[in-house]
């Protein structure tokens, strides 16, 4: 065989030998969650729910990477551009709380990676620009949770509001929306306190609330954290009704502050009170659905909202891969991110455990007012509240 013959027969060879491996590329879903620290019962059952996501779609293999940022905005934008310059993946979900998110952002834009946050703040998404057009989010947005708020707000005739809540983006951002929420409703936000998510006292913060006579308080908070603001207003006897935001939507509250979360009211996705929805709510089966997926794996009585949120990032990627896939792109190349960024931003009618997606190209949340439900505690449980 002649020296040209035989390098062509080698590369012919080797072309034979990548075709299978290019065929059988993996789509790699990077995770990083708060698992540890401070939002830990955020951060724990999304964790948990990846195992309970498909590792196969449309014949084609998928890998879940999953990190623990414990509650560190630092660590989380390690975790990501670990994710993406060491594994190579296709696509980042996280992390648990606004801060880390909104960080996480310039590393997905500058990366071309599409990301799915599993935090709340439509600062995340909003607006869709250069940067944003790569991030899309699960949780709904506070504004339209604060939008429930206000309403239910209203009906009960309050006219004066108590804020208190982190000092950091997530509490910036609630007490911004809920100022916008008010304004149209006649309640004037009469006394703003802020706390820190590891504080472990916000004595001073509450003596001036209750202070201020406010016909109701908003603790907006997330996690277990959003459980200590309510346990001092009640040990100083406040009177007026507690309402608290869908971060603490979150068995774990229920199970810090005890008694004293009874008669608290929230707006929360569909899934914390799924069952006891109608049917024709469309949310439900999906809801349900996933509700059974997860304690029939960790037992009964455990589903939790947060893990909802990362179980809708994993619909939204498994929707979106077969779709990714038409484009003829492969898997670990920069077309076929790009061409997933495409397929999750042209989500119709997708139903989830928390609501109904209709991405857009302006629209990176998807979700209107089926994702969202008014709750109260009552005797330690969650309570439909249909008519708030």
């Amino acid at each position: 065989m002649s020296r040209k013959n035989f390098g062509l027969s080698a590369l012919a060879g080797a072309l034979a030998l990548s075709l299978p491996l290019m065929a059988s590329a993996q789509v790699k879903v990077g995770v990083t969650v708060a698992s540890t620290g401070p939002a830990a019962s955020l951060g724990i059952p999304e964790r948990n729910t990846v195992a309970l996501l498909p590792t196969e779609v449309a014949g084609q293999k998928i890998e879940w990477i999953v990190l623990d940022d414990a509650t560190d905005t630092t660590q989380a934008v390690k975790n990501s551009r670990k994710l993406v310059s060491d594994d190579k993946v296709d696509v980042l979900v996280g992390t648990s709380i606004t801060p880390g998110s909104l960080a996480m952002v310039d590393v997905a834009s500058e990366a071309k990676v599409p990301m799915i946050s599993v935090a709340a703040s439509s600062k995340i998404v909003e607006p869709v620009d250069d940067k944003r057009r790569w991030v899309f989010k699960t949780p709904q947005n506070d504004a339209l949770m604060a939008s429930a708020l206000a309403d239910a707000m209203a009906k009960a005739g309050v006219k004066k509001l108590g804020f208190i809540g982190f000092a950091d983006a997530y509490g910036d951002g609630w007490l911004a929306v809920m100022q916008d929420a008010v304004k149209s409703k006649g309640i004037e936000i009469s006394a703003i306190e802020k706390y820190g998510r590891t504080d472990t006292s916000v004595t001073g913060q509450v003596l001036k609330l209750v202070g201020a006579k406010p016909d109701a308080i908003l603790i907006a908070g997330a996690g277990t954290p959003s459980a200590l603001p309510q346990k001092e207003l009640r040990a100083r006897n406040y009177k007026g009704t507690i309402y608290q935001t869908h971060g603490a939507a979150n068995n774990d509250v229920l199970r810090v502050c005890g008694a004293d979360c009874n008669g608290m009211l929230l707006p929360a996705g569909p899934l914390l009170v799924a069952a006891q929805l109608p049917d024709s709510n469309p949310v439900k089966k999906s809801a349900l659905a996933y509700t059974q997926a997860y304690e029939g794996k960790y037992g009964a009585g455990t589903t939790n909202t947060f893990g909802g949120h990362m179980w809708d990032a994993g619909q939204l990627i498994v929707a979106a891969v077969p779709e990714a896939l038409k484009s003829g792109a492969k898997p670990g190349t920069p077309e076929f991110r790009a061409a997933l960024r495409d397929a999750l931003e042209n989500i119709k009618n997708l139903p989830a455990s928390q609501g109904v997606f209709n991405m857009s190209p302006t629209d990176h949340a998807g979700f209107d007012d089926r994702s969202r439900v008014m709750v109260k505690v009552d005797n330690g449980k969650w309570v439909y509240q249909p008519d708030l």
